[in-house]
C-alpha cells in the first residue's frame, strides 16, 4: 500500500533560489533594480497583474512558476530586450516575458539541483483576471517586487516527492517556494 503525506511547511531552501533569480535576471539582463516586498502564502491562483509568464517544473519536485507583471513593466522589459519600445502588448512583448520567465526559472533551478528538475516550455497569458492552474499544489508563495517600471510578482508552488527507503511508503513534502 502507498501512503501519501503532505507536509505544508514552507522551506527557505526552495524560496531563496527564486528570490535571487528574479533580482539577478532583472539586474544583469535588463539593467533594472528590484526591491522585494513581503512574501505571502496564498491559495488564490489569480496572478496579481495583467501579463503572466508561466513555466512548469518536474523532477523530484513538480510545480509551477508564474512571473506576473503590470502592462508598463512588460513594455519596458520588451524595450530593454528589443532595443525599441513596442506600442502595445503584442507577440514580441509576450515573447520577452516568456524569455524572462524562462531565465528566472532556469537560474532558480540551478539552486535546486538536488531536486533534479526539468523546465517545461514557457507560455504567456495576457488579460485581466486570468487564473493559472498550479496542478496539485494547494498553496503558493507570492514574492512581490517593485522597480522603476512598476510592480511584478513571482508566484511559486512546488510539491516535493521524497521516497522513503523503508517499506512502501512514499512521502510528499509540500514545498511552497
Amino acid at each position: 500500500m502507498v501512503h501519501e503525506l503532505i507536509d505544508r511547511t514552507v522551506k527557505a531552501e526552495h524560496i531563496n533560489p527564486f528570490l535571487s533569480a528574479a533580482v539577478d535576471v532583472f539586474s544583469t539582463m535588463l539593467n533594472c533594480q528590484l526591491q522585494r516586498g513581503p512574501l505571502a502564502l496564498g491559495t488564490n491562483f489569480q496572478p496579481a497583474h495583467e501579463i503572466s509568464g508561466v513555466i512548469t517544473l518536474s523532477g523530484k519536485a513538480s510545480g509551477t512558476v508564474v512571473f506576473s507583471v503590470e502592462r508598463e513593466v512588460a513594455l519596458c522589459v520588451a524595450e530593454q530586450m528589443l532595443g525599441e519600445r513596442p506600442e502595445s502588448l503584442n507577440a514580441e512583448v509576450a515573447d520577452a516575458i516568456g524569455e524572462v520567465t524562462n531565465m528566472i526559472a532556469g537560474r532558480a533551478k540551478a539552486g535546486l539541483e538536488h531536486l533534479e528538475m526539468r523546465l517545461g516550455l514557457p507560455r504567456v497569458v495576457v488579460g485581466r483576471n486570468h487564473a493559472i492552474d498550479f496542478g496539485s499544489v494547494l498553496r503558493k508563495i507570492s514574492i512581490p517586487y517593485v522597480c522603476p517600471w512598476g510592480e511584478l510578482t513571482v508566484d511559486v508552488g512546488l510539491l516535493e516527492r521524497v521516497e522513503e527507503t523503508s517499506g512502501s511508503e512514499i512521502r510528499f513534502n509540500f514545498a511552497n517556494a
